[in-house]
């Protein structure tokens, strides 16, 4: 089956929420200032999908599946457009570039947006896109059983006992079904092959130079960007951001999970012990932390049954996934607090919905290929017990689980190169945006990205807590920089602080 037509089959599954593009009978825009090789034109009509902006507008470009052979097989790549509203203030491109890896942000011009101010708005043009392997865009499919799906599974979390021998043979399993399901496509899925699609997008735009707003793994694909094609960059905002350390990449931002649950637990013990709060699990914040480690170790020696969920269980894994989850921003505190009072109860809340099945296989194959792709990770089982161990004692909140083997692990495929290294060589045009408790971008990992820029950057460091900072979990002084920023070119003359 050829990558397009397995691109197609997708589609047409059940896939909420992702909206595909329609071909139409419009005029394309034409690219001629781009630069190198001549630029595809758009052509853009109206894209289907519910409760989309009418004005959203979804068109695909051809991209090469691999860039070291440029004739070779293509791709197709989804993008979608809401033009800038004040036309004759237009200065150009705002690029939207998801997280994940695994996100899209085809639907974000008629969602997230429309939260950017109006002066924003009138002067540049709101790009989404799917990210090569993600749907409606060429599609990958590991074809995992349905049981490694769950998020608990896809991340590693060890044996109640410490033992990673579990891990290591669900590794082999989803390795194995990603070199056997995810054809000739699943090799190419990188952070630079994704830069580099974008830089074709930008051509087939017509813009000299684009502007980007890139969150969480986005952070990471628009410093990647702005590396390998500096002059081609406007106005970058990087927002809850991603250690870029070319040596460890991903396994940098899986172990950050340890320090980010230490800087954000504080933050949920004071509310779980609020008076008033009526999902209060202690009268004292102090008490929180102990009662989540002993409901974790009860749930590791007896789960209860949880009909309908994935797994069927609550463990303590379970327990340990949903804080982490919980974590990316305060108003998902409840959901933590609920499960944790019902287990000390010994129950169950309803299992939670997940999407569908076809979405899960999507997003996990797509995370899979770049996570494995960019970067080489042991395959031994001796250090990461070293690592596991050492984990479990430090941060028992995490029970060893961000030093752990993923599927990577197994991976059939070496890195076919080297991870980029994040320099200061370049414009002086990016702004960092970094909440200080965030449980998924830890701080600690902003600082190494703010280190890594050198002058070409400037952060802002918000007092909030939180994943994704601009015009989400952060405050309106770390707002109001961006906005500045994005609508005029204005950043702080050097690091700041918002309290």
């Amino acid at each position: 089956m050829t990558q397009r037509k397995r691109s197609r089959s997708i589609r047409n599954a059940a896939i909420v929420g992702v909206s595909t593009a329609l071909l139409g009978v419009t005029a394309p825009v034409t690219a001629s200032a781009a630069g190198g090789s001549t630029a595809e034109a758009l052509t853009w009509s109206a894209c289907e999908g519910a409760g989309l902006d009418p004005r959203q507008e979804c068109a695909t470009l051809d991209v090469p599946m691999d860039y070291a052979d440029p004739d070779g097989p293509r791709i197709e790549m989804a993008v979608s457009r809401i033009p800038a509203e004040k036309p004759g203030s237009r200065r150009g491109a705002l690029l939207l570039i998801p997280g994940g890896p695994g996100g899209s942000s085809i639907n974000d011009p008629s969602g997230k947006g429309q939260k950017l101010p109006q002066d924003v708005r009138d002067r540049h043009d709101l790009i989404g896109f799917a990210p090569r392997g993600l749907a409606p865009s060429t599609s990958v499919d590991c074809g995992l059983e349905y049981g490694d799906l769950a998020t608990s599974k896809l991340r590693p979390w060890p044996a109640p006992d410490g033992s990673i021998d579990a891990n290591l043979d669900t590794a082999r399993r989803m390795a194995d079904a990603c070199a056997h399901n995810g054809g000739e496509l699943i090799k190419h899925l990188t952070t630079a092959n994704e830069a580099r699609d974008i830089d074709r997008l930008r051509a087939a735009l017509g813009e000299r130079r684009i502007s980007a707003w890139g969150v969480s793994y986005g952070t990471y694909v628009g410093a990647v960007y702005a590396q390998l094609f500096p002059h081609r960059t406007d106005r970058i905002v990087l927002d809850s951001v991603d250690n870029p350390d070319p040596a460890l990449v991903n396994r940098a931002w899986l172990a950050a999970h340890e320090r980010g649950v230490e800087d954000t637990f504080p933050h949920f013990a004071a509310w779980a012990s609020k008076p008033g709060n009526p999902d209060r699990l202690a009268d004292r914040a102090a008490d929180v932390r102990p009662l989540f480690l002993r409901l974790a170790a009860r749930l590791d020696r007896e789960p209860i049954p949880w009909p309908g969920a994935n797994p069927e269980e609550l463990n303590g894994n379970v327990l340990r996934q949903t804080m982490l989850d919980s974590f990316a921003a305060p108003g998902r505190y409840p959901t933590l607090a609920r499960l944790m009072r019902a287990a000390a109860e010994g129950t169950v809340p309803p299992a939670p919905q997940a999407p569908p099945e076809a979405v899960l296989q999507n997003v996990a194959a797509v995370g899979a290929g770049v996570l494995c792709n960019d970067v080489a990770w042991p395959k031994g089982a001796a250090g990461y017990e070293k690592d596991v161990a050492e984990s479990r004692v430090k941060y028992p909140l995490t029970a060893g689980m961000p030093r752990n083997a993923m599927l990577c692990a197994a991976w059939p495929y070496p890195p076919r190169e080297a991870p980029v290294r994040i320099t200061e060589r370049g414009p002086s045009n990016v702004l960092l945006v970094q909440n200080e408790r965030d449980v998924n971008t830890p701080l600690a990992g902003a600082l190494r990205m703010r280190e890594a820029l050198g002058r070409r950057a400037v952060m802002v460091t918000v007092d909030s807590t939180g994943h994704d900072a601009y015009l989400a979990n952060g405050n309106a002084c770390g707002d109001a920089t961006v906005s500045r920023f994005l609508a005029t070119g204005q950043r702080p003359g050097s690091d700041a602080y918002c309290g």
